[in-house]
C-alpha cells in the first residue's frame, strides 16, 4: 500500500515540475509578445508563481517519496516546501509594489480604460 502512495506522490510531482515549465514558457513568449509594462509584469508574474511555485512543490512531493534519500528527505521536503511559500507572499507583493511605483511615476497606460490610481497620482503630486 505504502509504495503506491509514493508512485503517486512520484509521478504528481513530475507533473508539477513539467506545468512550472509550461508556466515559464508562456510567460517567457508573455514578455516578448505583451505591449506594455503593465500586462509583462502580470506575465513575470505567472512565471514565478507558476514556474517556481509549481515546482517547488513538485519537488516536495518527490521528495517525501524518495525513501533512498534517508532522513534527508524531509530536509529536502521542508526547505522547498518553505521557499515555496515564502515566494508564495512576496512575489504579489513585489509586483504590485512595482506596478504602483511605475504608475505613479507616470508609465503610459495603453489602452487605459478605466484608472481608478489617477486620482492617487494627482495626489503624489
Amino acid at each position: 500500500m505504502w509504495w503506491a502512495i509514493e508512485q503517486a506522490l512520484l509521478y504528481i510531482g513530475m507533473a508539477l515540475v513539467v506545468v512550472g515549465a509550461l508556466c515559464d514558457l508562456i510567460a517567457a513568449i508573455g514578455l516578448n509578445r505583451f505591449p506594455n509594462f503593465f500586462v509583462r509584469l502580470h506575465a513575470a508574474t505567472v512565471g514565478v508563481i507558476g514556474g517556481a511555485v509549481c515546482p517547488l512543490f513538485g519537488v516536495t512531493l518527490m521528495a517525501l517519496a524518495c525513501d533512498f534519500l534517508g532522513y534527508w528527505k524531509w530536509f529536502l521536503a521542508g526547505g522547498s516546501f518553505t521557499t515555496a511559500l515564502i515566494i508564495m507572499i512576496v512575489a504579489p507583493v513585489g509586483s504590485h509594489a512595482l506596478a504602483r511605483a511605475a504608475h505613479r511615476h507616470g508609465i503610459p497606460v495603453e489602452p487605459k480604460v478605466c484608472d481608478f490610481l489617477e486620482e492617487d497620482r494627482r495626489k503624489a503630486r
